[in-house]
């Protein structure tokens, strides 16, 4: 996944797989993305960029998610992610948890979300609850990366974010 890049992670697979046929029909091949999907993946990409920049550089968060929202993937990790860690930026906790939860179903092992949504805890004085994200975060990605020293320095005090 991304971490805290201008460039969104592709897509995870979807959990859900396909029921299994018995047709003796064949199977189709995948066709190799057309014109239009490629252009599509790089509008997203392109508006996921802007956005971002609204948020980390200019700390225009009301924008940002208005950016984002207009993408049409909030199921993404990535775009539900940001919009959760702006929301927690504006004091709009509900938001930002449901944002959280609704990256972490999307992706699971999603890192950042788990560091973003670990901070919210912090924030909210459930540091019991901050310490059990970073331990996921540690499995995750370990005790080196980015997303383990932020939240870790949150919860400690030496850390705003």
């Amino acid at each position: 996944s991304a971490v805290d890049t201008n460039t969104p992670a592709a897509e995870p697979p979807k959990s859900k797989s396909a029921p299994a046929t018995t047709s003796t029909k064949a199977v189709k091949k995948k066709k190799a993305p057309k014109k239009d999907e490629k252009k599509s993946q790089q509008q997203f990409i392109d508006g996921y960029r802007a956005a971002h920049a609204l948020i980390y550089r200019r700390h225009d968060f009301t924008a940002g998610i208005g950016k984002l929202k207009l993408l049409g993937r909030d199921d993404h990790p990535d775009v539900a992610n940001l919009i959760g860690y702006s929301s927690r930026k504006l004091v709009r906790y509900d938001d930002a948890k449901l944002w959280y939860e609704r990256a972490l179903s999307a992706d699971p092992k999603h890192a950042r979300t788990w560091s973003y949504y670990g901070m919210w805890h912090a924030e909210q004085g459930n540091l019991l609850k901050a310490r059990d994200f970073l331990a996921t975060v540690e499995q995750l990605c370990g005790t080196k990366c980015r997303e383990y020293t932020e939240l870790k320095g949150v919860i400690e005090g030496t850390r705003v974010y």
